[in-house]
């Protein structure tokens, strides 16, 4: 693995070496492929209403030029869906830029989409595979769906709400990229909605024969209008238009008061994109990617998101999971929810330590915001300790490194997982939040968790009663033998087999497992171990 700081060291490296001139770019001025550059980026991708994937490559790198005809059918394929851009990180007015946008080898592809606030998108690495379909539907998978799907019982009221409409009628059960595009497009405009062709009731209240069929609701009582052309998009907006104007694509800035504070100013100004994406890897310089051509790759640039977060005082550690029973009664059962996991690796490689701290405190950090500022809640984090059994069959299964923090969620209740997939792990507090959020909103692959892993809730032995110790007086402690203890140590013990009397902190969840399993009249069970096949 090349490491940054390796990386960084080899660029600057090629700095002292003899060359040509800056190679001119490898798609040409007619290419479906949007050229962007360092100070077109804001206005052409971090504004837009659209997503867009932006590829950071540079003209002398063989992947990239590998990798050219496949991206270039996939602009083919999204146009007026999403934007497809690149960008050349070999000229040297894009060379810092690449490096803010966390840019550390050749091809390094990002998905980027409207966010919550106008020019702070959502960014992310992308990571599928490097033909055009793989790239098509990871796009489409990511344009924002802003249209309703309507059924018998609620198309009438739909309809009835104030300002203009326009349903699809189709046999498909899903969106397409194409009625998403329309959408945002209008969105403001005109409302847009599918129906079924399963819904019987709407299909012939409108007469509806075959499909796609897209009917247009001006509104204020004028007859519905129905679409006869191609389905394609330029058509599909003019028809469209004739009721609303699409929205300007990135849309104007508002006009500023004529007075205001210089606060308000500096506030209304938009964050620069370069804060907000932690440095990711898409493939590693090599003897292939990594020979001078006159200039250096782009120098790694550090910013604010990237520094090590301290946490407040008041932000406790998420919970560790030492036990492999305990991790299956929480999480790995299938009346378990979502569950946050950071798979720890050995204590004692020191090369992850950092990536280690990084991780638990960033998840510590998450956790606590949200519950100091009264926010939704999150769903359970929990570090998974090396030494934890099920933690390391999980990490065996899924075919996860040892020697890394490996972050995933899990449901064990509807059986999948989905792994954070920064390829480098820098856990920048931008990063991982988006990642949860995403989790929340139920977007993003999903992948099924191995046979094996998720066993019935109703095997697994109830988890301990959390008792709380005794109060000490003021001035005075719990004697050894005082009653409370002895009670304590009573309730824990009895039942368990002759010869087995421990201290109360000395009990183990096994112990605990065995007493509870022979309380319901079972045989004791051995730990539960699923890291053979």
């Amino acid at each position: 693995m090349v490491r940054p700081h390796t990386l960084a060291s080899a660029a600057a490296s090629l700095l002292l070496l003899p060359g040509a001139a800056v190679a001119e770019g490898i798609y040409s001025s007619s290419s479906p492929v949007l050229q962007v550059d360092a100070r077109s980026y804001d206005s052409l991708i971090a504004k837009s209403n659209h997503t867009s994937i932006v590829e950071f490559y540079a003209p002398w790198c063989g992947h990239c030029k590998n990798l050219k005809p496949a991206y270039e059918k996939a602009a083919k394929s999204l146009a007026g869906l999403a934007k497809v851009a690149a960008v050349n990180c070999d000229e040297e007015s894009n060379k810092q830029f690449c490096g803010s946008m966390g840019v550390q080898g050749f091809p390094t592809l990002k998905i980027v989409r409207p966010g919550k606030k106008a020019g702070r998108p959502a960014v992310e690495d992308y990571q599928g595979g490097r033909t055009t379909k793989a790239i098509v539907d990871a796009v489409v998978d990511k344009i924002p769906n802003h249209v309703k799907r309507l059924k018998d019982a609620d198309y009438a009221a739909w309809l009835a709400e104030v300002g203009p409409r326009a349903v699809l009628f189709s046999d498909k059960g899903t969106v397409s990229g194409l009625l998403k595009a329309i959408a945002i497009d209008f969105l403001g405009g005109i409302a847009v909605a599918q129906i079924r062709d399963k819904e019987a009731a709407a299909v012939a209240a409108f007469g509806i024969t075959k499909f796609p069929t897209l009917v247009l609701f001006p509104g204020e009582g004028k007859e519905p209008l129905t679409y006869a052309g191609d389905m394609k998009k330029p058509a599909i907006v003019e028809f469209l238009s004739q009721i609303s104007a699409p929205n300007p694509d990135p849309a104007p800035k508002a006009k500023k008061a004529a007075s205001g504070s210089a606060d308000k100013k500096k506030a209304a100004k938009p964050a620069s994109a370069s804060k907000k994406v932690p440095p990711q890897a898409s493939e590693k310089l090599t003897e292939d990617n990594a020979k001078p051509v006159g200039s250096p790759g782009p120098q790694v640039v550090t910013d604010e998101a990237h520094k090590p977060v301290k946490l407040p005082d008041v932000a406790p550690p998420i919970v560790s999971l030492q036990e492999g029973l305990s991790l299956q009664q929480k999480c790995l059962n299938d009346k378990a929810g979502v569950c946050i996991l950071a798979l720890l690796p050995e204590p004692s490689d020191v090369t992850a330590l950092p990536q280690l701290a990084r991780a638990v405190s960033v998840l510590s950090e998450l956790q606590h915001k949200h519950a100091a500022g009264g926010k939704r809640n999150l769903f359970p984090f929990y570090q998974i300790p090396h030494a934890n059994s099920q933690g390391a069959a999980l990490r065996s299964r899924l075919s996860l490194p040892a020697g890394s923090v490996q972050l995933l969620a899990t449901n064990g209740k509807r059986g999948w997982y989905k792994l954070y997939s920064s390829e480098e792990k820098q856990f920048s507090a931008t990063a991982v939040e988006a990642w949860v959020d995403a989790i929340r909103m139920g977007e993003g692959e999903k992948k099924d968790l191995p046979s094996g892993l998720i066993l019935p809730a109703a095997d697994l032995p109830a988890e301990p009663v959390q008792v709380e110790p005794p109060v000490v007086p003021a001035g005075g402690a719990a004697a050894a033998g005082s009653p409370e203890l002895d009670e304590m140590r009573e309730k824990i013990l009895q039942g368990m087999p002759e010869g087995m009397d421990v201290e109360i902190e000395e009990v183990t969840d096994e112990q605990y497992a065995q007493y509870m399993a022979q309380q319901k009249g079972k045989p004791a069970q051995e730990p539960i171990v699923h890291s053979e096949l």
